[in-house]
């Protein structure tokens, strides 16, 4: 909702800041229109509000009292009332309404205290004397005008990623920010702060103590994956991504003796064999993906699977054993509810294991295994190719898990594991043969004024996924419903003007769920039914328009199910004139509780 830059250089008297309200555009047609100074450090930041309301004033960076000092903040800073309220005694005054402005002039102040004591600046350890003051959760980077040739950044609950430049080095919440210019990157821990300069980095904690040799690893995917590359949006880009986000998750998971590979296991096996419960804590589209892999798990492995909403998991007191897995799954790896809930669960002492996206962050670094799904970064809000991608790394755990436990004979892991390997094949017929399809559908559509997901079986969790997206991108209200619960309340909400997305996908169960749609047809609703080819003909009996997918083994059956939903949401937003790739109110990832 708004963004802004500090540019520092030697002879400067003050941080040159530039920042606006509104899209990045604003900022850059800003810029553009009266060029702001040469520089040798910057920062930048865009925002999006946790407190204090989209403007100018509000927008980052904020800086202390004589304008010497710049920071950006991600996160919530929990005592900045207290803090705020102190400086206020001692003269202070406040133009925003931000926790970071208190950051920004608590570092001024603190900054010339060192000078004071050591008759010469120390941004380093003026950051690091700050963070230890701050309640809540925060990244936050620093520039000060007498050290123009320095970053600093410290973290503590949200993320932060060095970029290993040649003559240049960067700082970012995320590697995307910096992949174009070096695929080298440094991992920042918990509690720790750092300075960069164009061709140094020191990494320390809180205290001052130096990290002798932080670890660095190689970011495994090109700068043009986080392009449009020609695409209209990143939205559809991603969602024509699915087929090679599967493809990834699944390469080198078998060894030449036919063992199923997972990414980093510090996990003995006998404790996996001795698991004998499993809760997978996720968020949004990730716990959809998680109520999947229940299914799949529950029926190979044969021990029971809970899915719990990460920021629910440990308010409740959840039972936690050394025997119990807990699965954290996460697309950035930042998402702080599941990092809160997943500290929780090591602290009862329960093993962890994680399932992202994205190398280095924080959730599978934390974690005692790690599950990568490979599907390169995800720049769109609403997840699409990292959502199929997350499915297929739960069936790789569940097959995994069996393989350990004796649970499945080995000819049926290889298998299922071959079904696997055919899916990407078959999503890229969905969206080959089925886009016109959904895209004539969403235009049909588009002025229903509330849409009904049903699904069975694995088809609820995908019918919750559908939903999702057009709450998300098209801003209507949309609802998800197990088929079969229709006539214990959701029936009500049936009329005219109601749209019924009917997933019809599970064979056992294709007569029960057109009896629920016979029941809505009765009731005036429009019915979009998604069935697989075997079913084609029999659902346009009852549909007005239909989706066709392929056939698979149910349990699989998701990833192929949630394409043509994932299209259809794309489509109605489009068709609204909404911003498909930046949906109103939503952060691509939620880094603060």
């Amino acid at each position: 909702d708004s963004a802004g830059v500090a540019l520092t250089a030697p002879g400067m008297e003050r941080v040159a800041v530039r920042k606006k309200a509104g899209r990045l555009a604003n900022l850059v047609q800003d810029i553009e229109r009266d060029p702001m100074p040469d520089a040798t450090v910057g920062i930048g930041h865009t925002r999006w509000a946790t407190n204090g309301v989209p403007n100018d004033t509000n927008a980052h960076p904020h800086t202390s009292r004589d304008g010497k000092v710049a920071i950006i903040h991600n996160g919530i800073i929990e005592n900045a009332s207290q803090l705020r309220l102190d400086l206020q005694t001692e003269g202070y005054r406040f133009v925003s309404e931000t926790d970071t402005e208190v950051a920004a002039k608590l570092l001024g102040k603190i900054s010339d205290k060192i000078i004071e004591e050591t008759g010469k600046p120390d941004l380093f350890k003026a950051v690091r004397r700050l963070a230890r003051m701050l309640e809540g959760a925060f990244t936050i980077l620093a520039t000060d005008v007498r050290q123009p040739d320095i970053v600093v950044g410290a973290r503590h609950d949200s993320p932060l990623v060095v970029g290993l430049g040649e003559g240049e080095n960067f700082l970012g919440s995320d590697v995307a920010a910096f992949v174009a210019y070096t695929k080298r990157a440094m991992e920042i821990d918990q509690d720790q702060a750092v300075m960069v300069s164009a061709d140094k980095v020191v990494v320390s904690d809180f205290m001052g103590n130096i990290v002798p040799d932080p670890k660095t690893y190689t970011v495994d995917w090109d700068a043009s994956a986080a392009e449009k590359g020609g695409w209209d949006s990143f939205m559809d880009k991603e969602i024509h991504e699915d087929p090679a986000a599967v493809q990834r998750t699944l390469l080198g998971r078998l060894d030449e003796n036919g063992n199923i590979n997972l990414d980093e296991v510090r996990i003995d096996e006998h404790d996996f064999k001795a698991i004998d419960k499993i809760i997978v804590i996720a968020c949004g589209t990730a716990a959809y993906a998680g109520m999947v892999a229940k299914y799949a798990i529950e029926h190979w492995v044969r021990i029971p699977v809970e899915v719990e909403l990460a920021h629910e998991f440990r308010y409740r007191d959840p039972i936690l054993t050394p025997r119990t897995l807990v699965v954290a799954i996460s697309q950035s790896g930042e998402t702080m509810d599941t990092l809160m809930a997943l500290r929780h669960a090591r602290e009862q002492g329960s093993k962890v294991l994680a399932i992202c996206n994205t190398q280095g962050a924080s959730i599978p670094r934390e974690s005692d295994a790690v599950l990568y799904t490979h599907a390169g970064p995800e720049v769109a809000v609403a997840s699409t190719k990292a959502f199929v991608a997350q499915i297929t790394a739960a069936y790789v755990l569940g097959l995994y898990l069996a393989q350990v436990k004796g649970a499945m004979y080995r000819d049926e892991i290889a298998q299922t594991l071959e079904s696997l390997k055919d899916m990407p094949r078959k999503i890229q017929w969905v969206l080959d043969t089925q886009t016109k399809t959904v895209q004539e559908a969403a235009e049909q559509m588009v002025d229903a004024k509330s849409f009904l997901f049903l699904g069975r079986h694995v088809g609820y969790p995908v019918a919750m996924e559908g939903a999702l997206k057009l709450k998300e991108i098209a801003y209507v209200h949309s609802e998800a419903y197990p088929a079969g619960e229709l006539k214990h309340g959701p029936i009500s909400l049936i009329e005219e003007e109601t749209l019924v997305v009917a997933l019809a996908t599970v064979e056992k169960l294709f007569d029960k769920t057109m009896a629920n749609v016979r029941e809505d047809k009765a009731r005036g609703a429009h019915v979009l039914g998604v069935t697989t080819e075997d079913f084609a003909g029999e659902i346009e009996k009852y549909a007005d328009r239909s989706l066709i997918v392929p056939k698979a083994h149910p349990l699989l059956q998701p990833s192929l199910t949630v394409i043509p939903l994932q299209a259809f949401a794309y489509y109605i937003a489009l068709a609204r004139g909404c911003d498909v790739d930046m949906p109103r109110n939503l952060a691509k990832s939620v880094t603060v509780e």
